[in-house]
């Protein structure tokens, strides 16, 4: 039997919303694309949406609906199923743009990097909002235009936890229509396992340099950062969740050295086999000049390590390092890999 086809609005047409609603529309899914740029939405109503290939071929579907936010219709139906896909920090901006518009029984997915929805349920209402975790390497490329980047993660659920209902379980089941998403109970433990997984990518950010090499030649450091996430979550009693080739428990302090290795070397055989060789926020800093994204609220991170006496310093300076690098005051750089070695070795003799 096949799934039914349903409309769906996406609120940001960019890197993620644009890979996801491209699947969808090409399956026969009604989408209306709104986004803030216009010459990407006047490329996408003129030649319609595309996902480029590394080959540099193109797959191109057509939406049904493309708009700037001021453009869109005041005379149409009301929303059933609203997709926010914008960075973290234009959510709040997406969401109360969604919030008058959206049906009494419609809902919003966040699909999006970070902790985003008790922001869009502060404007919808808790009991509107389905959350999603995302790990697609895409990149916006140029108007009308997104990249394919190698199939990633996608797992479906409810904000809080706990068993899918029937609308988590049919946007999963829509959703597949662009690769192998799950539903699941425990949207939290993929998010937070990515904390670890996003700290390793954002290693391979300091340097200009392919990932899968930075992490192979840096496994001390990978498998640091990493650990520091995985135990504030073990500390915690968060249960952390595998995707794609990130195993968040081979991190833990005392998981035996083999297992650590064979992970990493899982990791890396899987990034090098990724058409996208550079971070999503190497890209933003280095390509589309602009600094990466900013999460809206605090997760709770730093005060859980906090409550359970765990030093995440390392953590801190890497990601302090990807602040200054993002605004210009440094430049990308294989010294900032010795410099969190240095940091690394002087925590150890400690």
């Amino acid at each position: 039997m096949s799934t039914p086809l349903r409309s769906y609005t996406f609120v940001g047409a960019g890197a993620i919303g644009g890979t996801v609603a491209h699947a969808l529309a090409k399956a026969g899914h009604e989408i209306t694309l709104v986004d803030t740029d216009a010459s990407h939405v006047e490329a996408i109503r003129t030649d319609g949406l595309r996902i480029r290939a590394v080959d540099g071929t193109d797959d191109v579907v057509r939406v049904a609906h493309a708009y700037t936010p001021e453009e869109y219709p005041t005379d149409v139906a009301a929303i059933d199923r609203a997709v926010i896909s914008t960075k973290s920090q234009h959510t709040r901006d997406a969401a109360q743009w969604v919030a008058p518009r959206l049906a009494e029984s419609g809902y919003v997915v966040s699909l999006q990097n970070g902790h985003n929805e008790p922001v869009i349920a502060a404007e919808v209402g808790s009991d509107r909002v389905v959350g999603a975790f995302v790990n697609i390497f895409t990149d916006y490329l140029e108007p009308g235009v997104v990249s394919f980047g190698g199939a990633g993660a996608l797992a479906v659920g409810l904000p809080d936890g706990g068993a899918p209902d029937a609308r988590a379980l049919e946007v999963a089941a829509d959703f597949r229509r662009y690769g192998d998403v799950v539903s699941t109970a425990n949207v939290g433990g993929y998010r937070f396992a990515k904390r670890g997984f996003g700290g390793i990518l954002g290693l391979t950010t300091l340097v200009d340099a392919p990932m899968a090499e930075i992490v192979d030649a840096n496994r001390d450091l990978a498998a640091a950062v990493a650990v520091e996430s995985t135990e504030v979550a073990i500390r915690a009693g968060i249960t952390l969740e595998s995707f794609d080739a990130y195993e968040p428990y081979a991190f833990r302090a005392d998981a035996p050295a083999d297992v650590r290795d064979a992970a990493l070397d899982r990791l890396v055989t899987w990034l090098a086999g990724q058409p996208k060789d550079r971070s999503g926020v190497f890209r933003d800093i280095a390509v589309r000049k602009r600094p990466t994204e900013r999460g809206l609220l605090d997760d709770g991170y730093a005060a859980l390590a906090d409550q359970h006496g765990l030093d995440t310093s390392f953590t801190a300076e890497l990601f302090a390092l990807l602040g200054r690098i993002s605004v210009g005051e440094l430049d990308f750089s294989p010294t900032h890999l010795d410099s969190l070695r240095s940091l690394l070795n002087t925590k150890r003799e400690n």
